[in-house]
């Protein structure tokens, strides 16, 4: 559930905290506990019954690297929705524009036809005869030659008439080539929704299976191993010197879009989620920026090909960190060498060091 309006200053003084915290040289992020190490009975293993010794830390650590990649996995099948979601949108708007066409384009050609059915019917008043006979029973040549001038403007008009009939034939036998090659693709995306759905459901499912065998204990010590993971990334990434070089200064819309990211702190991950309630990771990014005035792409995956590419010492609050190699997973750089973000399943959107996984590059919105 999304916290309320006490949950949400509380979530605010949290990010108080630690970008107090993260502003200090040399003291990102403190160092977690070490895990302590258990005494292990031989044979025993993670999860066993009551009573038997917990998991060595080489285990929890097996389990650690087994769940980080069950969850990227889904993070990168939730890419594949999200984008197949969109796609089918915006082939649904076109096929509704094209059927709007289809039937103006209907009615237009109706409206010939009774034009053109009329002008037959004015010929077969006439009786179809030559000028030459026109002007061999008229009485008064001036008058025969004002009719033909009328003839001739309606033989214009009737030549014209059914070259736009042709012309809107031709628009609707096109439209509906159109319509039916969009009908195609949206198919296909439904196809993908529904295999990146399966996917994220079976990846999600086979983690949670494994974190459901561990001990209270277990689980304890896993997301102590966890936090240490991310703190020696972290350490590292800081230890290279990066963060004496990043000293940008975020721009109205930045700072309208880190406002955002951040007011969000405590509410629950979910996968292909947009708000106002649960977001996944590009979900939060993309609303952050809209909510900032500027419409970017829904996935990581997009934002890391659409928009503008930024040198790390050139990173700035408001500014997009891609992680992963396939760009699976996105945050937002909010100063001081951190970043917020919607981290995956089972966890709630929070305050991170930006450099806690491996970082594939820096946009720009």
């Amino acid at each position: 559930m999304a916290r309320g309006k006490r949950g949400v200053m509380a979530a605010a003084v949290t990010v108080v905290c630690a970008v107090t915290v993260l502003a200090a040289p040399g003291m990102a992020f403190a160092a977690p506990a070490p895990t302590p190490t258990p005494s292990v009975t031989p044979g025993t293993t993670a999860g066993s019954a009551p009573g038997s010794a917990p998991a060595t830390n080489e285990e929890l650590e097996a389990v650690r690297k087994q769940l980080d990649t069950l969850y990227r996995e889904a993070a990168s099948a939730t890419d594949a929705y999200n984008a197949a979601e969109e796609r089918a949108e915006q082939q649904s708007t076109q096929i509704v524009a094209l059927a709007k066409r289809i039937v103006e384009g209907q009615e237009r050609l109706d409206e010939l036809k009774k034009r053109a059915g009329a002008a037959a019917a004015a010929q077969y008043r006439t009786g179809g005869l030559p000028p030459e006979a026109h002007l061999m029973l008229s009485d008064d040549p001036g008058e025969f030659l004002d009719g033909t001038g009328l003839v001739l403007q309606g033989q214009r008009a009737t030549k014209h008439l059914l070259a736009e009939m042709t012309r809107t034939q031709q628009d609707l036998k096109q439209y509906a080539k159109d319509a039916s090659a969009q009908w195609e693709k949206l198919e296909a995306n439904r196809k993908a929704k529904a295999a990146a759905q399966k996917k994220i459901e079976q990846r999600i499912a086979a983690a949670e299976k494994l974190e459901s065998q561990l001990e209270k204990e277990e689980k304890e010590r896993l997301a102590k191993l966890e936090e240490e993971a991310a703190y020696q990334a972290q350490t590292a990434w800081l230890d290279s010197g990066v963060l004496d070089e990043i000293d940008g200064t975020a721009t109205e819309q930045g700072r309208a879009a880190v406002k955002f990211a951040t007011e969000q702190i405590g509410k629950p991950y979910e996968w292909g989620a947009e708000g106002p309630t649960t977001y996944d990771c590009s979900g939060l990014t993309s609303q952050a920026w809209a909510a900032a005035g500027s419409a970017i792409p829904r996935t990581s995956q997009e934002q890391w090909k659409q928009l503008k590419r930024i040198d790390i010492k050139d990173m700035r609050p408001g500014d997009l960190i891609i992680y992963f190699d396939d760009a699976s997973h996105v945050g937002m750089y909010v100063g001081d060498g951190a970043m917020v973000h919607a981290p995956r399943p089972g966890r709630t959107i929070t305050i991170a060091g930006a450099g806690s996984m491996p970082i594939l590059g820096v946009v720009r919105p």
